[in-house]
């Protein structure tokens, strides 16, 4: 059985790795991962792509998001016999459209170069946090992406308190525990912009652990609000274990919007490296 993580090494041309670029509004599913007697972003379009394809597809993604968190720019692969992708690759775009729900959309599917891997391939990702503090809340075209916040907020001093947590640090206390998963994270961005009554929060960094942007988000709205000094996020970052005190920011108000990758030519050299810093 090949292992979806590994190369689609097949030097008979019998498989190819294919890229999908992917969206969705994540407000009914139950987050990216497939879940038994659950919608799910990924047993949605695995679904999907085996009735089209008419063989089994196993998705590899570059990050699973949450349940209620939406993506514009996901990315993930999968490795089908070549024969069949020729076979459907000028019409599969259009194909998975008449056959995926309407919260689900893949704009583009691409043959990608062997060593590709959505996951450990990955240079950066990167999120937007949508919130407002308008009395009126968020416009109605825009409730299931951007966050009613009761409160007014202090933008300059959420942006104060983000800018004290770039850099390489163990993000632990900002984190869910995974069994055997590393919480140290290089933070390469954390933005807070106003305009007008909508801040938005934008996060990169080479990898997130689980649930880390919406507690970066969720300390830095303690902050906004005047319960806490702009240094407090950082003053956390010595802990070992989640801070029970960082609240979590509400799901809906978060997107993935991009993946970044190497040039082809670097894709194995960096899938070792993040293996190994993972290991």
């Amino acid at each position: 059985m090949h292992v979806p993580d590994e190369p689609a090494t097949d030097p008979g041309g019998g498989l190819v790795r294919l890229r999908l670029e992917i969206a969705y509004d994540g407000t009914a599913q139950h987050g990216w991962a497939r879940q038994p007697a659950q919608r799910t972003v990924q047993g949605d379009l695995e679904r999907a792509m085996s009735t089209v394809l008419r063989t089994d597809v196993d998705l590899t993604v570059a990050g699973r998001t949450d349940a209620g968190v939406h993506a514009t720019g996901q990315v993930a692969h999968c490795d089908v016999p070549r024969t069949v992708w020729h076979q459907q690759e000028h019409r599969l775009v259009r194909r998975l459209r008449g056959v995926l729900p309407p919260d689900i959309a893949v704009p583009a599917v691409s043959e990608a170069h062997p060593d590709f891997d959505a996951r450990f391939s990955a240079l950066g990702r990167h999120y937007v946090y949508r919130l407002t503090d308008d009395p009126a809340g968020p416009p109605p075209l825009r409730r299931a992406d951007t966050v009613g916040w009761p409160r007014s907020l202090d933008a300059d001093a959420m942006a104060l308190a983000a800018g004290l947590l770039l850099g390489e640090h163990d993000f632990a206390a900002f984190c869910r525990r995974r069994e055997g998963a590393t919480t140290i994270r290089t933070l390469l961005a954390l933005d807070v912009v106003r305009t007008g009554s909508l801040i938005t929060v934008a996060a990169s960094a080479d990898a997130f652990c689980h649930s880390m942007v919406r507690s970066l988000v969720g300390a830095l709205l303690a902050v906004g609000e005047g319960r806490r000094p702009p240094e407090w996020p950082a003053g956390l970052l010595p802990r070992t274990e989640r801070a029970s005190d960082v609240p979590v920011a509400p799901a809906h108000g978060l997107t993935l919007v991009a993946v970044d990758y190497p040039l082809d030519r670097d894709l194995a050299a960096r899938g070792l490296v993040t293996r190994a810093r993972r290991a």
